[in-house]
C-alpha cells in the first residue's frame, strides 16, 4: 500500500508548480521584452527607411517641378501674346503672406491691365485644377495691387490626365501641353478666357 498523501506533500507539490509556474512566466516575460526590443529597432529602421524615401522623393518632385517650370516660363510671354495678351513680364513663385489670404502662384505673366496666373504640374490633375479653380477666386485678396486687372488662369503639365485639359478648358483656363522640346496653348483659336 502506497504512502497516504500528506498535507506537507500537497504543499511541497504547489511550492514545486507555483515555482514552475514563476520560472515560465519569468522566461515569457524575457521573451515578450526581447520581443519588443526587436520590434522597437525594426519599427526605428523603418521610420529611419520612410523619412529618407520621403526625402528623396521630395526632393525629386522638387526638382522635376522646377524643370517643368523651367520648361514653360520662357514660353510664356510668346504664347499670350499669340493670344492677344500682351504680357510684358514674367515671375516665379509669387508669394502671398497675407493672413488667410496666403497664396504661391507658379508663374505670373503681367502687362499693364491683365495678368495670367499659370499653374504648373509635372502630371496634372482633375483635383489640381478644381484647386486651382478656387484659388483664382481668391486671387485679388492675396494680391490687392491686382484689384483693377483682369485676371486670366492657365494650367500647364507634361502629362495631363484625360479629359482634364477639357475640363479645364470648360472653366475658361487656358491649358499649356508640352509638345515635341516646347510647350504650346491647346485651346483653339475662338477659346475665350475667363476673367476673374
Amino acid at each position: 500500500m502506497a504512502d497516504p498523501i500528506t498535507l506537507d506533500d500537497i504543499y511541497a507539490l504547489f511550492r514545486t508548480s507555483q515555482a514552475e509556474a514563476d520560472r515560465r512566466f519569468a522566461e515569457a516575460d524575457r521573451r515578450a521584452a526581447e520581443s519588443k526590443a526587436e520590434s522597437d529597432r525594426s519599427m526605428a529602421e523603418l521610420k529611419r527607411l520612410v523619412d529618407n524615401t520621403t526625402r528623396a522623393v521630395d526632393g525629386l518632385t522638387t526638382r522635376w517641378g522646377k524643370f517643368v517650370e523651367n520648361l514653360v516660363e520662357p514660353s510664356v510671354v510668346r504664347l499670350f501674346r499669340e493670344r492677344g495678351i500682351e504680357v510684358q513680364e514674367t515671375a516665379r513663385r509669387v508669394k502671398s503672406q497675407r493672413p488667410g489670404a496666403e497664396m504661391e502662384i507658379d508663374i505670373l505673366a503681367i502687362n499693364g491691365d491683365a495678368a495670367v496666373a499659370v499653374e504648373v504640374k509635372s502630371r496634372l490633375s482633375r483635383q489640381d485644377v478644381e484647386y486651382f479653380l478656387e484659388r483664382l477666386e481668391r486671387f485679388k485678396q492675396s494680391f490687392p495691387h491686382y484689384a483693377n486687372y483682369r485676371i486670366y488662369g492657365a494650367v500647364a503639365g507634361i502629362e495631363i490626365d484625360e479629359g482634364v485639359d477639357r475640363f479645364a478648358y470648360q472653366r475658361g483656363l487656358f491649358v499649356i501641353k508640352q509638345t515635341g522640346d516646347t510647350v504650346t496653348i491647346a485651346n483653339n483659336s475662338t477659346f475665350q478666357p475667363t476673367a476673374w
